[in-house]
């Protein structure tokens, strides 16, 4: 069976470093969850909002690479009485220090979709 996973790739002396994107939807995932006010990510459909054919990696993310820059798409959820551009401000924040620190990617974009109101 083939294997369909992406994956990016950091050339080192010593070799080549291989992430696959779906562990960085995965990094940026959690640490948006853990932005006080995020409701949640979206579900469902909602790539056609940036286009293209490629799918979202993780429930509400989307990786793509760009050279070796990673640009993030998350489709968030606020909390019901939250400052939606405070939120998200932190949200873009966090996930890139994280997946910097974590992948040494550079993160040259993280964009946050707001698509509703949680009221958890």
């Amino acid at each position: 069976m083939a294997e369909t996973r992406e994956y990016m790739v950091r050339h080192e002396d010593l070799g080549n470093i291989q992430i696959a994107e779906e562990v960085v939807a995965n990094l940026a995932t959690a640490t948006a969850m853990e932005v006080d006010g995020v409701g949640g990510l979206m579900t469902g459909n909602v790539s056609d909002v940036l286009g293209g054919s490629k799918k979202l990696t993780a429930k509400g993310v989307r990786v793509d690479m760009e050279g070796d820059n990673l640009l993030i798409n998350l489709f968030l959820m606020i909390r019901y009485g939250c400052g939606i551009s405070e939120v998200a401000g932190k949200v873009q924040h966090a996930v890139q220090a994280t997946l910097e620190s974590a992948t040494g990617f550079h993160v040259s974009v993280v964009n946050v979709h707001v698509g509703g109101i949680s009221f958890n």
